[in-house]
Formats: C-alpha cells, structure tokens, sequence
C-alpha cells in the first residue's frame, strides 16, 4: 500500500467482533483470565492495551520499523529510550537538541553517570571526533530544533556502524510521511506525537520505533518497568490524527514554502531557517533523504522590541509552546522550548533572543502572512 492508503487500511482498522471501523476503546486496567496455566493475550493495562497496540503496530508500520511503543509523552519516549544506557556510558547529541532533551541529559541523567557531548552535527568530522571508546550512540534531530540544521543521516549511520553504536533520531518535524530514518539505517525513531502525528493540539504522547526486534524488546521491557505508558482515549485520538497525516502535512508545508518565501524579503527579518529554501546550507543533504521541507520555519528579527510586538501581536498564529497543530502556533525559543538551556548556553549555539519559531498550520497562507506583514511589512 502507497502511504495514503496504509494510513486508513494498514494494520487491523475494523474490529473484527463488531465491523465498526473506528477502533474500540478499551477503557479498562484489567483483563480477566481463564486459567491459571494460560494467561491470554492481554493481563494488565500497563503491560499491553489493545487500543494501545493498535496505535503502535500503526507507528511502526509508518516508519517501516519492527517495534512501536507509545508513550505518555514525548519526554517519557526519549527518558525510557535513554534507559537502554548505563552510567559511565556516553552518548554525542547534536547541539542544538530540544531543550527538554537537554535538560534530561544535563541534568538527571548527568547525575545518574550517563555522560552526553554536545556537538554541530552537520559537521561528521566533529561527530567522529567526539566519539569515544564508552560512547554508545548517536542522538540527532534534523531538522533540529529550533535552527532547523540538518544532518546527514546516511554519513552519520556509516560513522555509527564503524564504531559498533547506536543512531537514535527525534524525527518529530518531519514525521514519517516525509522521512523515514529507519529505511536510511538509524536504529531508533524517536516522536513528540503531541505535534503533526495527532495534529491537533488535544493530546500529549511520545513514541519511540525500533527498526531491530531485539532492540525493540529491549524497549518495550523499559516501557513496561518504567510504566509512563499512553492511556487509551488519547491513543484513539492519535489513531483518528493519524488518518489525515498526509493530506495535512502536504498542506503545512505548502504554506510554509510560500510564508518562508515571503519572510525572506522582509526588511525587518534578518534570517530565515527553512530546508526549503535552497540558500539553506542543509538543503541539498535534506532533499536527498527526505520528501519535502515540512511544516516549520524560524527566523531572527531585526531587534527585541520588534520580536515582542510581533509575539504579542499577531491575531491568527498563537503565541504558544509546541507545534504541529492545525492551528499556526509562534513560539518563542529562549522562554518555551529552550528555557531549560541556560543563556550562555544558547547564546553559543545561535539561540538568539530575537528568534522565532512558527509551526504553519492549516490557516490560508495569505490571512497568515497578512497578520505577520502589520509588523514586518513597515
């Protein structure tokens, strides 16, 4: 099946007790058994759900992996996923990782022993330079957030195989309609489903897919023990978001090329951060292993006042943390998704205070743009 068609048909869609064709809901935490022997498919709720497993086997089927878990947020993903290492073990992060990442890594798992070099991934010579003997895997985002750098998937996989380690990638801003890391050889997917997989704003999950059965068993066990696990109403509404995924993510990004096109030739900003864009350093890397540019852009204004105003400002964006919402949602880096980053931090990655972070919803472009040209257009 072509991806359209797997994300209504694929795995099992219509129960098959009933015929309904939206999937049962099962709001339970216990499953009764018949014999002390043979437990069935399912005991307790934390251990496996059957409105759980069939978003699961859907996002996996989507990233062409063995194993998907769902999660009760993406944070809870990625901490379960990093509890596949030990203290004294090493990961190499790329430096511009969503700030919550990095605060997990700078902090409690620092604590903990778990050791994380912070380097510009787009450069696969400092990948490799950063790699030691205790290092166990690669942790990349690309496009990453929020400067939309880009990675080569393909370079960092082959310098992963040479040294006997992991590739994880947080492939949140793409999804799996326009990039499929596992296919490019990555070991594990990592997702905020809050953003463009659910797509509409109502639900907070994380997933993780593994492309090895081994490694996918291995996570599932974390899963299991650590028990941050999906409850069921929001994994039917993850299985509902999911069903539109392609007709939206065309449309996103659609309006994001043209709003990024526009944002360009305003006086007022001084960059614009989009792998649409061929002036953008990424963007030949990026259209060889990814089918389209997405849906989210950021830019540095001329000054801070400027940001504020337009924060502050607009009518159809909401000013807000997160993405990939029906709605355009503007965000503000250095207070929303890197606060935990401290200043200095930031600073030296290129965080500046005047960026801004847009996520293009399903709004008209031009409505958008309009209510962004009241401040830039001057």
């Amino acid at each position: 099946m072509k991806f359209a068609t797997e994300l209504i048909h694929g795995g099992d869609p219509i129960d098959p007790q009933h015929g309904s064709v939206s999937h049962p809901i099962y709001h339970t935490s216990t499953f009764a058994q018949q014999s002390m022997d043979h437990f069935g498919r399912y005991d307790y709720a934390r251990s496996g759900n059957p409105t759980r497993e069939a978003l699961e086997e859907a996002v996996a089927g989507l990233e062409k992996g063995a194993t998907g878990l769902a999660f009760a947020s993406g944070m809870a993903a990625i901490a379960s996923t990093i509890l596949l290492f030990a203290p004294g073990d090493h990961l190499v992060v790329c430096e511009d990782v969503y700030g919550g990442t990095f605060r997990l890594l700078s902090t409690l798992f620092k604590g903990w022993g778990l050791e994380a070099t912070f380097v510009d991934a787009t450069d696969t010579a400092a990948l490799a330079a950063a790699i030691r003997p205790e290092t166990r895997a690669l942790y990349l985002e690309t496009p990453s957030n929020p400067l939309i750098k880009i990675t080569d998937l393909s370079a960092a996989v082959a310098l992963a195989a040479e040294h006997g380690i992991l590739t994880i990638v947080d492939n949140t801003f793409m999804t799996p309609y326009l990039q499929r890391p596992l296919e490019l050889g990555c070991d594990i997917v990592l997702h905020s489903g809050t953003k463009f997989l659910n797509g509409h704003s109502d639900v907070i999950c994380g997933f993780a897919v593994a492309r090895d059965p081994e490694l996918g068993k291995r996570l599932r066990f974390i899963q299991n023990a650590f028990g941050a696990v999906l409850g069921p109403q929001d994994c039917w509404l993850v299985l509902r978001g999911l069903k539109t995924l392609k007709v939206r993510m065309e449309e996103h990004q659609a309006s994001a090329q043209k709003i990024a096109l526009w944002l360009k030739e305003q006086k007022q900003v001084e960059r614009v951060y989009y792998p649409g864009l061929p002036e953008h350093p990424g963007y030949e890397v990026h259209k060889r292993q990814s089918s389209g540019p997405g849906a989210v852009l950021s830019f540095e204004l001329a000054d801070f006042a400027l940001t504020t105003r337009l924060l502050e400002g607009v009518e159809l964006a909401a000013f807000a943390v997160s993405l990939g919402g029906v709605e355009s949602i503007l965000s503000y880096p250095a207070k929303m998704s890197h606060a935990a980053m401290p200043p200095a931090e930031r600073e030296a990655r290129g965080i500046k205070d005047t960026l801004v972070r847009l996520s293009v919803g399903l709004e008209d472009p031009d409505d958008l743009i309009a209510d962004m040209a009241r401040f830039l257009d001057i």
